[in-house]
């Protein structure tokens, strides 16, 4: 060790290896690299960057508090990895970056678009206003107290089925059905008025029926018995 001007100099040695920490840690504070290995239990993923692979490092989330969100990456996404002080092992990342074997699924400019690895699909796209949810292949909604849905049109087509399941249906103006079956009796309050072909009761064509043992002419039968 020697000294000059009264100031102490480290040597020469010494000073290369501290430059050269500080280079390794300025390379480490920000790198590139691509998904490995995801363990969901532990919400940690480890990364290919500069070849090598990291340890087990957390990702960040857009909320992890008492309001969370879960969305873990996945092996093959790009990523950026950000070390605190250069040191890999306690790196986290923060996913995604497109590349070429995931590119980015939209070219929308405004479009929020979601692809799942299934294929299912979904986006709102401002330029037409337009909320679209395709591939999946079921959609469950839960709600404690109601759920309520305003607009023009409701149009819904099932190829085999629809069941409403409660004590009571209430169509609060005109219901148009091409067949109508009751199983299990009811009640008609008000006016019915039936036009074109038949209406039977028990067996019997109203309007066709005859009764035996009235007089024709201008006479008029007694009351239903």
């Amino acid at each position: 060790m020697s000294h000059f001007a009264g100031r102490r100099i480290l040597p020469t040695m010494n000073t290369y290896e501290y430059l050269s920490e500080i280079q390794r840690a300025l390379r480490n504070l920000i790198r590139i690299g691509v998904v490995t290995e995801v363990d969901t239990q532990q919400a940690r993923c480890r990364v290919q960057t500069g070849g090598m692979v990291t340890g087990w490092l957390h990702w960040l989330s857009r909320r992890a508090g008492s309001s969370r969100e879960w969305w873990a990456p996945s092996v093959g996404e790009q990523v950026l990895i950000l070390a605190i002080g250069g040191e890999l092992n306690t790196a986290f990342v923060v996913p995604g970056i497109y590349s070429e074997r995931h590119p980015a699924p939209s070219v929308s400019a405004d479009a929020c678009h979601i692809r799942f690895p299934d294929g299912a699909v979904m986006e709102y796209e401002p330029a037409n206003g337009a909320l679209t949810v395709t591939g999946i292949k079921t959609a469950t909604v839960v709600a404690a107290e109601s759920v309520s849905v305003t607009t023009k049109n409701v149009t819904i087509n099932a190829s085999e089925r629809i069941t409403l399941d409660t004590p009571e249906v209430v169509c609060t103006h005109k219901l148009i059905t091409q067949t109508l079956e009751v199983q299990q009796g009811g009640s008609i309050t008000g006016s019915v008025t039936h036009s074109g072909g038949s209406f039977s009761s028990n067996g019997v064509v109203v309007h066709t029926h005859q009764h035996s043992g009235v007089q024709s002419g201008g006479g008029t039968t007694g009351g239903p018995l």
